[in-house]
């Protein structure tokens, strides 16, 4: 038997159409994590790759990025969610500005609501009106709406409806 490849046993199941012990010859620098059973032979073993929530949403956010672009006609609505605030952004993405913000930081916004637990529906409903209305001060009636990962439902879904009804084309 040659140096340069590490004889491994492979146990699969019959519903696959896999024998139950079959050799596989995997060269030593692919590194796959194996063990010796008592019968001396190596066998694979396979895990999974565990993501957090927040990797997740990254990885949402990014094939969403893909897709919806801010222009100076239709800058791109973002929005971010925390435990504790909401955060809106109208940006163009073309040459790389802020056209306005709206966060439940700033007075305003959180003067009025107590929220003590994090963001609600109505919040969000209030930062979407607010969005409206400096967007249309600002001369922008139509935005790309990025959901930035989130599920399009409750406190994203509020922002995006208070907006439409208060005259941004989302």
């Amino acid at each position: 038997m040659s140096s340069a490849i590490a004889p491994l046993s492979f146990l699969g199941s019959s519903i696959l159409g896999v024998s139950y012990s079959q050799n596989l010859r995997i060269p030593p620098h692919l590194n796959f994590p194996s063990t010796i059973s008592s019968s001396g032979r190596h066998s694979l073993v396979i895990e999974a790759k565990a993501t957090t929530r927040r990797e997740d949403r990254a990885a949402r956010h990014s094939r969403i990025r893909k897709k919806v672009e801010g222009t100076t006609e239709r800058p791109r609505l973002s929005v971010f969610r925390s435990n504790k605030h909401l955060y809106v952004q109208v940006i163009d993405d073309s040459k790389m500005h802020t056209l306005a913000a709206v966060s439940t930081m700033q007075k305003s916004i959180s003067e009025g609501l107590d929220y003590t637990s994090g963001p609600t529906i109505e919040v969000a409903k209030k930062v979407g009106e607010a969005i409206a209305k400096s967007c249309l001060e600002k001369g922008i009636t139509k935005v790309a709406f990025d959901r930035g990962g989130y599920p399009y439902h409750g406190r994203v879904e509020a922002l995006a409806d208070a907006a439409r009804e208060h005259g941004l084309v989302v």
